[in-house]
Protein backbone atom coordinates (compact mmCIF):
# COMPACT_ATOMS: atom_id res chain seq x y z
CA UNK A 1 0.00 0.00 0.00
CA UNK A 2 1.59 3.38 -0.73
CA UNK A 3 1.91 6.42 1.50
CA UNK A 4 -1.30 8.62 -0.07
CA UNK A 5 -3.51 5.54 -0.16
CA UNK A 6 -2.98 5.37 3.31
CA UNK A 7 -3.57 8.40 4.03
CA UNK A 8 -6.45 8.46 1.97
CA UNK A 9 -7.92 5.39 3.84
CA UNK A 10 -6.80 7.49 7.70
CA UNK A 11 -8.82 10.30 6.06
CA UNK A 12 -11.93 8.19 4.95
CA UNK A 13 -12.23 6.55 9.13
CA UNK A 14 -11.89 10.10 10.24
CA UNK A 15 -14.52 11.96 8.48
CA UNK A 16 -16.78 8.91 7.70
CA UNK A 17 -17.23 9.03 4.22
CA UNK A 18 -14.75 7.44 1.16
CA UNK A 19 -11.60 9.03 -0.28
CA UNK A 20 -10.88 9.52 -3.96
CA UNK A 21 -7.12 8.03 -4.97
CA UNK A 22 -8.01 9.24 -8.91
CA UNK A 23 -9.65 11.82 -10.81
CA UNK A 24 -10.22 9.89 -13.50
CA UNK A 25 -11.75 6.50 -14.76
CA UNK A 26 -9.04 4.69 -15.49
CA UNK A 27 -11.21 1.78 -16.87
CA UNK A 28 -13.43 1.85 -20.39
CA UNK A 29 -16.95 1.22 -19.19
CA UNK A 30 -19.21 0.71 -21.97
CA UNK A 31 -22.25 2.42 -22.65
CA UNK A 32 -24.53 -0.88 -22.51
CA UNK A 33 -22.47 -3.09 -20.10
CA UNK A 34 -23.96 -6.23 -19.35
CA UNK A 35 -24.55 -7.43 -16.06
CA UNK A 36 -23.93 -10.68 -14.78
CA UNK A 37 -24.52 -11.90 -10.82
CA UNK A 38 -24.23 -15.67 -10.18
CA UNK A 39 -24.92 -17.36 -7.52
CA UNK A 40 -23.23 -20.80 -6.38
CA UNK A 41 -24.50 -23.57 -4.10
CA UNK A 42 -22.36 -24.35 -0.87
CA UNK A 43 -20.47 -27.23 -0.53
CA UNK A 44 -20.38 -27.26 -4.01
CA UNK A 45 -17.48 -26.06 -5.55
CA UNK A 46 -19.00 -23.90 -9.25
CA UNK A 47 -22.43 -25.85 -9.50
CA UNK A 48 -24.78 -23.18 -10.20
CA UNK A 49 -27.80 -21.79 -8.40
CA UNK A 50 -28.64 -19.33 -9.84
CA UNK A 51 -28.09 -15.60 -11.56
CA UNK A 52 -29.54 -12.38 -12.98
CA UNK A 53 -28.46 -11.48 -15.87
CA UNK A 54 -28.98 -8.18 -18.38
CA UNK A 55 -28.23 -4.95 -19.99
CA UNK A 56 -31.38 -3.04 -18.82
CA UNK A 57 -31.61 -1.82 -15.27
CA UNK A 58 -35.21 -2.33 -14.69
CA UNK A 59 -35.55 -5.60 -16.92
CA UNK A 60 -33.30 -8.59 -15.61
CA UNK A 61 -33.16 -11.64 -16.71
CA UNK A 62 -33.52 -14.51 -13.88
CA UNK A 63 -32.65 -18.16 -14.08
CA UNK A 64 -31.93 -20.70 -11.35
CA UNK A 65 -31.34 -23.95 -10.91
CA UNK A 66 -34.00 -26.05 -8.82
CA UNK A 67 -31.63 -28.97 -7.70
CA UNK A 68 -28.06 -27.81 -8.17
CA UNK A 69 -27.04 -31.16 -7.91
CA UNK A 70 -29.00 -32.96 -10.94
CA UNK A 71 -27.34 -33.10 -13.92
CA UNK A 72 -29.99 -32.52 -16.63
CA UNK A 73 -31.08 -29.16 -14.53
CA UNK A 74 -27.66 -27.81 -14.54
CA UNK A 75 -27.67 -28.33 -18.19
CA UNK A 76 -31.12 -26.68 -18.88
CA UNK A 77 -29.49 -23.41 -16.58
CA UNK A 78 -26.58 -23.38 -18.72
CA UNK A 79 -28.45 -23.73 -21.86
CA UNK A 80 -30.52 -20.60 -20.67
CA UNK A 81 -27.91 -18.82 -20.07
CA UNK A 82 -25.93 -19.52 -23.10
CA UNK A 83 -29.20 -18.08 -25.01
CA UNK A 84 -29.52 -14.75 -22.90
CA UNK A 85 -25.93 -13.79 -23.00
CA UNK A 86 -24.68 -15.23 -26.60
CA UNK A 87 -26.51 -12.60 -28.14
CA UNK A 88 -24.56 -9.91 -26.55
CA UNK A 89 -21.31 -11.68 -26.66
CA UNK A 90 -21.89 -11.65 -30.07
CA UNK A 91 -23.57 -8.73 -30.77
CA UNK A 92 -19.89 -6.79 -32.27
CA UNK A 93 -18.88 -9.29 -34.47
CA UNK A 94 -20.18 -8.17 -38.08
CA UNK A 95 -19.36 -4.09 -37.32
CA UNK A 96 -15.73 -3.30 -38.20
CA UNK A 97 -13.11 -1.23 -39.26
CA UNK A 98 -10.25 -1.69 -41.53
CA UNK A 99 -6.85 -1.33 -40.62
CA UNK A 100 -3.17 -1.25 -41.05
CA UNK A 101 -0.40 -3.42 -39.15
CA UNK A 102 3.15 -5.01 -39.67
CA UNK A 103 3.40 -8.76 -40.51
CA UNK A 104 6.18 -10.58 -41.02
CA UNK A 105 6.06 -12.04 -45.07
CA UNK A 106 6.62 -16.00 -44.84
CA UNK A 107 8.38 -16.03 -48.31
CA UNK A 108 10.70 -12.87 -47.63
CA UNK A 109 10.98 -12.71 -44.34
CA UNK A 110 10.58 -9.01 -44.37
CA UNK A 111 8.40 -6.80 -42.36
CA UNK A 112 5.09 -5.63 -44.57
CA UNK A 113 2.02 -3.71 -44.17
CA UNK A 114 -1.11 -5.32 -44.28
CA UNK A 115 -4.67 -4.89 -44.36
CA UNK A 116 -7.03 -6.25 -41.37
CA UNK A 117 -10.67 -5.76 -39.97
CA UNK A 118 -10.66 -4.88 -36.20
CA UNK A 119 -14.44 -5.06 -34.33
CA UNK A 120 -15.55 -1.07 -34.03
CA UNK A 121 -16.90 -2.24 -30.38
CA UNK A 122 -16.85 -5.16 -27.89
CA UNK A 123 -19.22 -6.16 -25.28
CA UNK A 124 -18.00 -5.54 -21.76
CA UNK A 125 -19.13 -8.04 -18.76
CA UNK A 126 -19.32 -6.48 -15.01
CA UNK A 127 -19.91 -9.29 -12.28
CA UNK A 128 -19.98 -7.95 -8.13
CA UNK A 129 -16.58 -8.98 -6.86
CA UNK A 130 -13.16 -10.96 -7.81
CA UNK A 131 -14.71 -14.36 -6.93
CA UNK A 132 -17.03 -13.80 -9.75
CA UNK A 133 -14.42 -13.27 -12.05
CA UNK A 134 -13.03 -16.99 -11.22
CA UNK A 135 -16.24 -18.51 -10.98
CA UNK A 136 -16.58 -16.58 -14.90
CA UNK A 137 -13.69 -18.67 -15.87
CA UNK A 138 -14.84 -21.87 -13.81
CA UNK A 139 -18.14 -22.61 -15.66
CA UNK A 140 -16.02 -21.44 -19.39
CA UNK A 141 -13.43 -24.51 -17.92
CA UNK A 142 -16.56 -26.93 -17.66
CA UNK A 143 -18.65 -25.79 -20.55
CA UNK A 144 -16.05 -25.91 -23.31
CA UNK A 145 -15.17 -29.19 -23.77
CA UNK A 146 -18.75 -30.28 -23.77
CA UNK A 147 -20.47 -32.79 -26.07
CA UNK A 148 -23.88 -31.85 -28.11
CA UNK A 149 -26.08 -34.18 -29.53
CA UNK A 150 -25.16 -33.07 -33.23
CA UNK A 151 -21.02 -33.36 -32.32
CA UNK A 152 -21.41 -36.69 -31.19
CA UNK A 153 -24.77 -38.33 -31.19
CA UNK A 154 -23.28 -41.16 -28.79
CA UNK A 155 -22.37 -38.52 -25.66
CA UNK A 156 -24.05 -39.68 -22.77
CA UNK A 157 -25.48 -36.42 -20.89
CA UNK A 158 -25.24 -34.05 -24.54
CA UNK A 159 -24.80 -30.40 -23.55
CA UNK A 160 -27.55 -28.25 -24.65
CA UNK A 161 -26.62 -26.58 -28.40
CA UNK A 162 -24.87 -23.39 -27.85
CA UNK A 163 -23.07 -24.14 -23.99
CA UNK A 164 -19.75 -25.21 -25.47
CA UNK A 165 -19.79 -21.90 -27.34
CA UNK A 166 -20.46 -20.00 -24.23
CA UNK A 167 -18.11 -22.02 -22.67
CA UNK A 168 -15.50 -20.46 -25.52
CA UNK A 169 -16.33 -17.27 -24.89
CA UNK A 170 -16.34 -17.34 -20.97
CA UNK A 171 -12.68 -18.92 -20.94
CA UNK A 172 -11.79 -15.94 -23.54
CA UNK A 173 -12.92 -13.13 -20.93
CA UNK A 174 -11.66 -14.48 -18.15
CA UNK A 175 -8.32 -15.02 -19.58
CA UNK A 176 -8.26 -11.53 -21.03
CA UNK A 177 -9.14 -10.20 -17.46
CA UNK A 178 -5.67 -11.55 -15.87
CA UNK A 179 -4.30 -8.61 -18.72
CA UNK A 180 -3.65 -5.54 -16.48
CA UNK A 181 -5.68 -2.57 -17.70
CA UNK A 182 -8.04 -4.67 -19.63
CA UNK A 183 -11.72 -4.25 -19.25
CA UNK A 184 -13.71 -6.75 -20.93
CA UNK A 185 -14.56 -8.71 -17.87
CA UNK A 186 -14.50 -6.59 -14.59
CA UNK A 187 -15.73 -6.95 -10.98
CA UNK A 188 -17.36 -3.96 -9.43
CA UNK A 189 -15.71 -4.19 -6.26
CA UNK A 190 -12.52 -3.95 -7.91
CA UNK A 191 -13.01 -1.18 -10.46
CA UNK A 192 -14.68 1.03 -7.30
CA UNK A 193 -11.37 0.23 -4.95
CA UNK A 194 -8.87 1.48 -7.78
CA UNK A 195 -10.91 5.20 -7.37
CA UNK A 196 -12.15 5.32 -3.62
CA UNK A 197 -10.29 4.26 -0.51
CA UNK A 198 -12.82 3.61 2.43
CA UNK A 199 -12.02 3.07 6.26
CA UNK A 200 -12.21 -0.55 6.14
CA UNK A 201 -9.54 -3.11 5.35
CA UNK A 202 -9.49 -4.50 1.88
CA UNK A 203 -11.48 -8.14 2.47
CA UNK A 204 -13.80 -5.78 3.54
CA UNK A 205 -13.77 -3.76 0.42
CA UNK A 206 -14.74 -6.79 -1.39
CA UNK A 207 -18.66 -6.62 -0.24
CA UNK A 208 -20.08 -4.55 -2.90
CA UNK A 209 -22.92 -3.34 -0.04
CA UNK A 210 -20.35 -2.37 2.13
CA UNK A 211 -18.00 -0.43 -0.10
CA UNK A 212 -20.66 1.56 -1.86
CA UNK A 213 -22.16 2.40 2.08
CA UNK A 214 -18.70 4.07 2.08
CA UNK A 215 -18.68 5.86 -0.72
CA UNK A 216 -22.07 7.07 -1.12
CA UNK A 217 -23.48 6.89 2.35
CA UNK A 218 -27.48 8.27 3.25
CA UNK A 219 -27.69 11.24 4.15
CA UNK A 220 -26.80 12.04 8.01
CA UNK A 221 -25.23 8.62 8.55
CA UNK A 222 -21.40 8.17 8.28
CA UNK A 223 -19.79 5.48 5.76
CA UNK A 224 -18.88 2.93 8.81
CA UNK A 225 -22.71 3.22 10.06
CA UNK A 226 -23.75 2.50 6.64
CA UNK A 227 -21.10 -0.26 5.81
CA UNK A 228 -22.27 -1.90 9.14
CA UNK A 229 -25.70 -1.74 8.44
CA UNK A 230 -25.35 -3.09 4.77
CA UNK A 231 -23.30 -6.03 6.22
CA UNK A 232 -25.37 -7.27 9.16
CA UNK A 233 -28.85 -5.93 8.79
CA UNK A 234 -31.20 -8.56 9.32
CA UNK A 235 -35.06 -8.79 8.75
CA UNK A 236 -37.95 -10.24 11.20
CA UNK A 237 -37.13 -13.38 9.40
CA UNK A 238 -33.50 -13.35 10.63
CA UNK A 239 -32.59 -13.06 6.42
CA UNK A 240 -29.79 -10.41 5.32
CA UNK A 241 -31.23 -7.32 3.93
CA UNK A 242 -28.54 -6.93 2.03
CA UNK A 243 -27.15 -10.51 0.70
CA UNK A 244 -23.78 -10.62 -0.68
CA UNK A 245 -23.88 -12.43 -4.63
CA UNK A 246 -19.94 -13.83 -3.56
CA UNK A 247 -21.37 -15.51 -5.33
CA UNK A 248 -21.61 -17.69 -2.38
CA UNK A 249 -25.16 -17.56 -0.52
CA UNK A 250 -25.74 -16.48 3.42
CA UNK A 251 -25.69 -19.81 5.66
CA UNK A 252 -29.05 -18.18 6.95
CA UNK A 253 -30.54 -18.34 4.01
CA UNK A 254 -29.25 -21.81 2.94
CA UNK A 255 -30.28 -23.57 6.17
CA UNK A 256 -33.77 -21.87 7.07
CA UNK A 257 -34.84 -21.37 3.58
CA UNK A 258 -33.10 -22.64 0.99
CA UNK A 259 -32.71 -26.10 2.05
CA UNK A 260 -36.30 -26.56 3.16
CA UNK A 261 -37.80 -25.14 -0.05
CA UNK A 262 -35.29 -27.42 -2.06
CA UNK A 263 -36.79 -30.85 0.00
CA UNK A 264 -40.22 -29.37 -0.89
CA UNK A 265 -39.22 -29.40 -4.47
CA UNK A 266 -37.47 -33.24 -4.50
CA UNK A 267 -40.85 -34.21 -2.92
CA UNK A 268 -42.99 -33.06 -5.44
CA UNK A 269 -44.57 -30.34 -3.55
CA UNK A 270 -46.85 -28.23 -5.50
CA UNK A 271 -45.53 -24.71 -5.97
CA UNK A 272 -42.48 -25.69 -5.29
CA UNK A 273 -40.63 -24.25 -8.51
CA UNK A 274 -41.95 -21.32 -8.30
CA UNK A 275 -41.00 -20.63 -4.57
CA UNK A 276 -37.13 -21.51 -4.95
CA UNK A 277 -37.35 -18.89 -7.96
CA UNK A 278 -39.15 -16.39 -5.98
CA UNK A 279 -36.29 -17.08 -3.31
CA UNK A 280 -33.26 -17.30 -5.27
CA UNK A 281 -34.29 -13.77 -7.00
CA UNK A 282 -34.70 -12.47 -3.83
CA UNK A 283 -31.29 -12.90 -2.59
CA UNK A 284 -29.64 -10.98 -6.50
CA UNK A 285 -32.07 -8.48 -6.59
CA UNK A 286 -29.99 -6.14 -3.84
CA UNK A 287 -26.92 -6.92 -5.72
CA UNK A 288 -28.25 -6.25 -9.03
CA UNK A 289 -29.53 -2.48 -7.65
CA UNK A 290 -26.16 -2.24 -6.04
CA UNK A 291 -24.15 -3.38 -9.51
CA UNK A 292 -26.38 -0.53 -11.11
CA UNK A 293 -25.59 1.93 -8.39
CA UNK A 294 -22.14 1.29 -9.41
CA UNK A 295 -21.55 1.87 -12.47
CA UNK A 296 -23.41 5.29 -12.02
CA UNK A 297 -20.84 6.75 -9.48
CA UNK A 298 -17.98 5.65 -11.92
CA UNK A 299 -19.81 7.19 -15.21
CA UNK A 300 -19.79 10.75 -12.99
CA UNK A 301 -15.80 10.31 -13.78
CA UNK A 302 -13.87 11.64 -17.15
CA UNK A 303 -12.15 8.91 -18.65
CA UNK A 304 -8.24 9.05 -18.56
CA UNK A 305 -6.04 9.51 -21.68
CA UNK A 306 -5.01 6.28 -22.39
CA UNK A 307 -7.84 4.52 -22.04
CA UNK A 308 -9.17 4.20 -25.42
CA UNK A 309 -5.74 2.83 -26.49
CA UNK A 310 -6.22 -0.08 -23.51
CA UNK A 311 -9.63 -0.71 -25.04
CA UNK A 312 -8.50 -0.87 -28.82
CA UNK A 313 -6.58 -3.85 -27.59
CA UNK A 314 -9.30 -5.14 -26.16
CA UNK A 315 -11.01 -5.04 -28.96
CA UNK A 316 -8.46 -6.18 -31.03
CA UNK A 317 -8.21 -9.53 -28.70
CA UNK A 318 -11.97 -9.62 -29.16
CA UNK A 319 -11.56 -9.55 -32.87
CA UNK A 320 -8.81 -12.24 -32.81
CA UNK A 321 -11.20 -15.08 -31.01
CA UNK A 322 -14.49 -14.36 -33.59
CA UNK A 323 -11.60 -15.19 -35.65
CA UNK A 324 -10.74 -18.21 -34.29
CA UNK A 325 -14.15 -19.50 -34.22
CA UNK A 326 -15.00 -18.33 -37.30
CA UNK A 327 -12.49 -20.41 -38.81
CA UNK A 328 -13.09 -23.65 -36.69
CA UNK A 329 -10.17 -23.97 -34.25
CA UNK A 330 -10.48 -26.04 -30.99
CA UNK A 331 -11.13 -24.69 -27.62
CA UNK A 332 -8.15 -23.30 -25.76
CA UNK A 333 -6.41 -26.52 -23.88
CA UNK A 334 -6.66 -26.62 -20.21
CA UNK A 335 -3.18 -25.97 -20.06
CA UNK A 336 -0.43 -23.69 -22.67
CA UNK A 337 2.17 -25.12 -23.76
CA UNK A 338 6.09 -23.80 -22.73
CA UNK A 339 6.17 -20.96 -24.92
CA UNK A 340 2.50 -19.44 -25.10
CA UNK A 341 3.09 -19.43 -21.42
CA UNK A 342 5.95 -17.64 -21.21
CA UNK A 343 4.62 -15.55 -24.10
CA UNK A 344 1.79 -14.94 -21.44
CA UNK A 345 3.65 -13.90 -18.80
CA UNK A 346 6.02 -11.43 -20.48
CA UNK A 347 2.99 -9.83 -22.36
CA UNK A 348 1.09 -9.28 -18.21
CA UNK A 349 4.40 -8.16 -17.33
CA UNK A 350 4.92 -5.52 -19.61
CA UNK A 351 0.92 -4.37 -19.63
CA UNK A 352 1.38 -4.07 -15.76
CA UNK A 353 4.31 -1.34 -16.02
CA UNK A 354 3.00 0.48 -18.85
CA UNK A 355 -0.51 0.42 -17.13
CA UNK A 356 1.59 2.27 -14.53
CA UNK A 357 3.10 4.52 -16.50
CA UNK A 358 -0.59 5.38 -18.12
CA UNK A 359 -2.34 5.72 -14.89
CA UNK A 360 0.68 8.26 -13.59
CA UNK A 361 0.73 10.19 -16.47
CA UNK A 362 -3.19 10.49 -16.40
CA UNK A 363 -4.13 11.41 -12.89
CA UNK A 364 -2.08 13.45 -10.56
CA UNK A 365 -3.02 11.78 -7.71
CA UNK A 366 -1.40 8.35 -9.12
CA UNK A 367 2.20 10.60 -10.27
CA UNK A 368 2.18 11.98 -6.71
CA UNK A 369 2.62 8.15 -5.49
CA UNK A 370 5.21 8.15 -7.97
CA UNK A 371 6.56 10.89 -6.51
CA UNK A 372 6.46 10.36 -3.07
CA UNK A 373 8.68 6.93 -4.19
CA UNK A 374 11.26 8.79 -5.94
CA UNK A 375 10.07 7.05 -9.04
CA UNK A 376 8.94 10.92 -10.31
CA UNK A 377 9.48 14.56 -9.57
CA UNK A 378 7.94 17.77 -10.86
CA UNK A 379 10.50 20.84 -11.52
CA UNK A 380 10.83 24.39 -12.86
CA UNK A 381 13.42 25.21 -15.60
CA UNK A 382 15.57 28.24 -14.46
CA UNK A 383 18.25 27.93 -17.48
CA UNK A 384 18.33 26.36 -21.05
CA UNK A 385 21.89 26.55 -22.50
CA UNK A 386 22.51 25.23 -26.36
CA UNK A 387 24.72 22.34 -26.90
CA UNK A 388 25.38 20.02 -29.78
CA UNK A 389 26.90 16.36 -29.95
CA UNK A 390 30.46 16.24 -31.12
CA UNK A 391 30.78 14.04 -34.82
CA UNK A 392 30.20 14.83 -38.13
CA UNK A 393 26.62 15.57 -37.66
CA UNK A 394 26.33 17.43 -34.57
CA UNK A 395 22.72 17.29 -33.43
CA UNK A 396 21.10 19.73 -30.33
CA UNK A 397 21.69 18.17 -27.13
CA UNK A 398 20.49 21.41 -25.02
CA UNK A 399 21.36 21.52 -21.53
CA UNK A 400 18.23 22.51 -18.77
CA UNK A 401 19.04 23.33 -15.25
CA UNK A 402 15.93 22.72 -12.95
CA UNK A 403 15.05 23.69 -9.49
CA UNK A 404 13.03 20.97 -7.18
CA UNK A 405 11.81 20.08 -4.15
CA UNK A 406 11.10 16.48 -4.61
CA UNK A 407 13.70 13.65 -3.84
CA UNK A 408 13.90 11.42 -6.50
CA UNK A 409 16.47 8.52 -6.44
CA UNK A 410 18.66 10.06 -9.63
CA UNK A 411 22.66 9.35 -10.02
CA UNK A 412 24.66 10.99 -12.65
CA UNK A 413 24.07 9.33 -15.97
CA UNK A 414 19.97 8.13 -14.90
CA UNK A 415 17.83 8.48 -18.10
CA UNK A 416 14.24 10.58 -16.63
CA UNK A 417 11.70 11.03 -19.23
CA UNK A 418 8.34 13.39 -19.83
CA UNK A 419 6.01 13.90 -21.90
CA UNK A 420 5.64 16.31 -24.58
CA UNK A 421 2.34 18.23 -25.83
CA UNK A 422 1.33 16.12 -28.70
CA UNK A 423 2.03 12.94 -26.67
CA UNK A 424 5.35 12.18 -27.49
CA UNK A 425 7.99 10.91 -24.90
CA UNK A 426 10.94 12.96 -24.64
CA UNK A 427 14.22 11.32 -22.96
CA UNK A 428 17.13 12.90 -20.93
CA UNK A 429 19.97 11.97 -18.91
CA UNK A 430 21.21 13.54 -15.35
CA UNK A 431 24.48 15.37 -16.10
CA UNK A 432 25.30 16.95 -12.41
CA UNK A 433 23.64 17.80 -9.67
CA UNK A 434 25.73 21.06 -8.60
CA UNK A 435 23.77 21.34 -5.65
CA UNK A 436 20.47 20.06 -3.60
CA UNK A 437 17.52 20.56 -4.85
CA UNK A 438 19.08 21.54 -8.92
CA UNK A 439 19.54 19.14 -11.10
CA UNK A 440 21.29 19.82 -14.47
CA UNK A 441 19.73 17.33 -17.63
CA UNK A 442 20.95 16.73 -21.41
CA UNK A 443 17.81 16.67 -23.72
CA UNK A 444 18.66 13.10 -25.68
CA UNK A 445 15.59 12.75 -28.03
CA UNK A 446 11.95 14.13 -28.57
CA UNK A 447 13.39 17.32 -30.63
CA UNK A 448 12.94 16.22 -34.34
CA UNK A 449 15.76 15.15 -37.04
CA UNK A 450 16.57 18.93 -37.82
CA UNK A 451 19.90 20.28 -37.08
CA UNK A 452 17.66 22.68 -34.57
CA UNK A 453 15.23 21.64 -31.95
CA UNK A 454 11.43 21.59 -33.25
CA UNK A 455 9.12 24.23 -31.98
CA UNK A 456 8.27 23.42 -28.27
CA UNK A 457 10.41 20.54 -27.64
CA UNK A 458 13.14 22.36 -25.51
CA UNK A 459 11.54 23.99 -22.33
CA UNK A 460 11.52 27.46 -21.31
CA UNK A 461 13.04 28.95 -18.05
CA UNK A 462 9.90 29.31 -15.95
CA UNK A 463 8.08 26.19 -17.47
CA UNK A 464 7.05 23.94 -14.58
CA UNK A 465 7.90 20.04 -16.08
CA UNK A 466 7.65 16.64 -14.64
CA UNK A 467 9.99 14.20 -15.69
CA UNK A 468 9.90 9.97 -14.72
CA UNK A 469 12.18 7.48 -13.89
CA UNK A 470 10.55 5.17 -15.52
CA UNK A 471 9.83 4.74 -19.45
CA UNK A 472 6.30 6.01 -20.53
CA UNK A 473 6.20 2.77 -23.02
CA UNK A 474 7.87 -0.40 -22.21
CA UNK A 475 9.48 -2.22 -24.25
CA UNK A 476 8.72 -6.13 -24.13
CA UNK A 477 11.80 -8.99 -23.65
CA UNK A 478 13.61 -10.97 -26.08
CA UNK A 479 11.90 -12.87 -28.41
CA UNK A 480 10.69 -16.97 -27.76
CA UNK A 481 11.27 -19.74 -29.84
CA UNK A 482 8.34 -20.71 -32.12
CA UNK A 483 6.24 -24.11 -30.65
CA UNK A 484 7.44 -26.40 -33.13
CA UNK A 485 10.95 -25.25 -31.81
CA UNK A 486 10.25 -25.93 -28.30
CA UNK A 487 13.11 -27.96 -26.69
CA UNK A 488 12.03 -30.93 -25.38
CA UNK A 489 13.63 -29.80 -21.76
CA UNK A 490 10.30 -27.32 -21.79
CA UNK A 491 7.74 -30.16 -23.24
CA UNK A 492 9.00 -30.98 -26.22
CA UNK A 493 7.93 -30.09 -29.78
CA UNK A 494 4.37 -30.54 -29.25
CA UNK A 495 2.28 -32.51 -31.47
CA UNK A 496 -0.91 -31.29 -33.93
CA UNK A 497 -3.45 -29.51 -32.12
CA UNK A 498 -6.74 -31.45 -31.60
CA UNK A 499 -9.80 -30.74 -29.66
CA UNK A 500 -9.47 -32.36 -26.04
CA UNK A 501 -11.80 -35.08 -25.20
CA UNK A 502 -14.65 -34.51 -23.09
CA UNK A 503 -14.10 -34.68 -19.01
CA UNK A 504 -15.20 -38.56 -17.63
CA UNK A 505 -18.30 -39.04 -16.57
CA UNK A 506 -18.04 -39.81 -12.45
CA UNK A 507 -20.92 -40.72 -9.91
CA UNK A 508 -20.98 -37.29 -8.81
CA UNK A 509 -22.45 -36.03 -12.31
CA UNK A 510 -25.76 -38.18 -11.85
CA UNK A 511 -28.11 -37.97 -8.28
Amino acid sequence: MSLISALARMEAAASGRAEPVATVRHRHLAERPLVLVPLTTAGETGAPLGAMVGTDRGAPQVFTVAQPRDRDLRFAFLGRLAEALLPHLESCQDEVETIERKETDPESGKRVTVEAELCADAPQLLVPTAPGVDFVRLLGRSMRFRRTAEEDPGTPYPAPPRVPLLGRWLTHYAERSRVPGSSLLLPLTGLLTRHWATGQSHLEDQHLGTLLAWIAPPDGESGAEAARRAELERDGTGQLVRPPAGPATDPAFDNRLLAPAVARYDAGVPGAAEELRELIASQLRPTWEAMWQGVDLLRALPEGAHVPDRWRRDRQSYTHHRDRLRAGEPPQPRRDDAVTAARKLAMREQRQAELEAQEALDDPLVMAVRRLAGEAFTAAVTDVEMAYSEGKRPTPRPLVTLRTEDTPLLAEGDKVHRQLPEGAQQRAELVAEPEPGVLVLRLLSGMGRGKEPAQGTVPEPGDLLCWTLFEHSPRGGPGLPEPEETPWTHGGPPGEQTAEDPDPLTPEDVL
